[in-house]
C-alpha cells in the first residue's frame, strides 16, 4: 500500500529534522496497519515549537528519534520540506499543504481505521475530555471510548493514568497534555504503558470538544493559522510567533558551526 511505503523520513532543509510526509488518508491507512500489528507505535508532530525543543532538549530529541510517524504539524515545516524536494510535490499528487497534518485534520477520519475498537483520551479539563470522548463515539461507531482529564497533572495523576491505561488496554491513545509535558510523559513512561498507538495531540482535545475555536480551513491551507491563534490567544501565542523563531535560528546556527568545526 502507498501509505506503508510512505513511512520513510524526509529531511526538512534548514531545520535539521526528519518528518514523515503523509496525507490524512495515508495516515489512516498506516494506523490500520499499526492496529493489526498490535505493538506500541508513536505518532508525533513537528512545528517550530517542537523543532526548537528537538534542538534544545536531549530527552525530547530521543522521543522524536524513537517515533514511528512524525507529521508536519506546522505550515513553516511543510513549506520548507516542500522547497527541499526536487520540484516540490508532484503536480499529479497531493498539494503541499495536504501534507500539513494537525491533529484536528486526521482525528475526524479515525472511523476509517480498520479494527479500531478501544480508544483512550487523556488530557484537557473534565468537560473538554468528556465532549471529545462523546464525539469520538460518533466518529468511530461501536468503539469503546474512555477518557481521563489532564487537569492539574502531577506525579500522582500520572501514576493513576498509567494504571488506568494498563487496565483499559486501548488500541489508540490521544494524549493532549500540551507540549512538552505530553512528550515528557511518553519519554519517561512508554516502556511501562500497554501496547497501543500513542498520538500527541496538544490542545486538540479542547478544539474537538468545541471549546476552542478552530481557524477556518482556508487559513490553514495558506499557512496563516498562526495569525488566527495570535488574535484569539495573544498572551499564549505571541512568544511562539515573534520570539521562538529567533531562538530556533540561534540553535540551528550553533549546530551548523559545531558540525563545521568537527
Amino acid at each position: 500500500m502507498r501509505a506503508e511505503s510512505s513511512l520513510v523520513r524526509d529531511r526538512v532543509p534548514l531545520l535539521d529534522v526528519d518528518v514523515t510526509a503523509l496525507c490524512a488518508d495515508e495516515l489512516i491507512e498506516a494506523m490500520s496497519g499499526f492496529v493489526s500489528d498490535g505493538s506500541t507505535k508513536v505518532v508525533l508532530g513537528h512545528n517550530l515549537h517542537s523543532v526548537t525543543l528537538f534542538h534544545s532538549s536531549p530527552d525530547f530529541r530521543l522521543l522524536y528519534e524513537r517515533g514511528d510517524v512524525v507529521l508536519m504539524d506546522g505550515a513553516p515545516v511543510a513549506m520548507l520540506w516542500g522547497l527541499g524536494r526536487r520540484g516540490g510535490p508532484r503536480s499529479d499528487g497531493p498539494g503541499l499543504m495536504e501534507h500539513r497534518l494537525g491533529s484536528t485534520d486526521w482525528v475526524p477520519a479515525l472511523g476509517g481505521v480498520r479494527g479500531l475498537h478501544r480508544i483512550a483520551v487523556v488530557g484537557a479539563g473534565p468537560e473538554a475530555n468528556a465532549r471529545t470522548v462523546e464525539r469520538l463515539r460518533g466518529i468511530v461507531p461501536g468503539a469503546e471510548v474512555a477518557g481521563r482529564s489532564g487537569e492539574n497533572w502531577d506525579s500522582a495523576s500520572e501514576e493513576a493514568a498509567v494504571a488506568w491505561l494498563t487496565e483499559f488496554r486501548p488500541q489508540l491513545v490521544l494524549l493532549g497534555l500540551g507540549m512538552p509535558l505530553q512528550e515528557s510523559v511518553l519519554h519517561r513512561r512508554l516502556d511501562e504503558l500497554p501496547p497501543a498507538i500513542y498520538c500527541t495531540v496538544g490542545g486538540a482535545i479542547e478544539q474537538l470538544a468545541g471549546l476552542q475555536k478552530l481557524a477556518p480551513r482556508w487559513l490553514g491551507r495558506l499557512g496563516l493559522e498562526w495569525a488566527w491563534r495570535l488574535v484569539l490567544h495573544p498572551g499564549r501565542v505571541a512568544y511562539r510567533v515573534f520570539g521562538e523563531p529567533w531562538v530556533l535560528l540561534g540553535l540551528l546556527v550553533r549546530r551548523r558551526l559545531a558540525k563545521t568545526a568537527n
